[in-house]
């Protein structure tokens, strides 16, 4: 004693499934740069030699162009082992003032363990302007975001370090989201997440 079908309506959709961890991450990365006027930049996963390595003063010779190392192609072409290619394409084709995150896909050839794998994503940002910005331009933006991304409480710490493509260069640290600093075997009881 069903109540009669009437098969010509559309059917009822079910939406299925969730959305990936990785893709909520980025997008509230996107959300949260995008409050400050960035936009997001993409590019392709297949890099040249040029926008992966030369433009970002790679030395010739340095070991990260090893075939140990990156996945290359026969025609100088490579996997891109950063997102970084994406900036120098930004770069190449815009005029300053840019902002830009550049969520993507990684590759470099890694023996797969607890934080390394083959293919990972990675977010970069890049920030060129019209007049000079300064470090004090980059702390406050990336503490902004470690609050807003990680709470209001996140410890940020700036370390000077060495990178060919950036001067001056600092390596950034959050206090780490499941100790609270207090130190645990994700952050390796250092308290701090890089």
């Amino acid at each position: 004693a069903a109540p009669p079908c009437d098969c010509s309506l559309p059917g009822r959709w079910r939406r299925c499934g969730a959305q990936h961890p990785i893709s909520r991450v980025i997008d509230e990365v996107v959300r949260i740069f995008g409050r400050l006027g960035f936009t997001v930049a993409d590019g392709p996963d297949i890099e040249t030699r040029f926008n992966n390595f030369t433009a970002l003063n790679t030395a010739p010779h340095h070991p990260s162009m090893d075939a140990a190392d990156t996945f290359w192609f026969d025609d100088d072409k490579l996997l891109r082992t950063q997102t970084s290619p994406v900036q120098i394409r930004a770069m190449l084709g815009r005029q300053p003032p840019v902002r830009i995150v550049t969520p993507g896909r990684c590759y470099r050839r890694d023996t797969t363990d607890a934080t390394h794998s083959a293919n990972f994503h990675q977010i970069e940002g890049l920030y060129v302007d019209t007049t000079p910005a300064a470090l004090a331009d980059l702390k406050a933006t990336l503490s902004h975001f470690a609050r807003a991304m990680m709470g209001a409480g996140t410890g940020v710490r700036f370390r000077p370090h060495f990178f060919p493509f950036t001067e001056p260069s600092v390596e950034v640290d959050f206090t780490c989201h499941l100790c609270g600093g207090q130190g645990c075997r994700v952050c390796k009881q250092s308290g701090w997440i890089e």
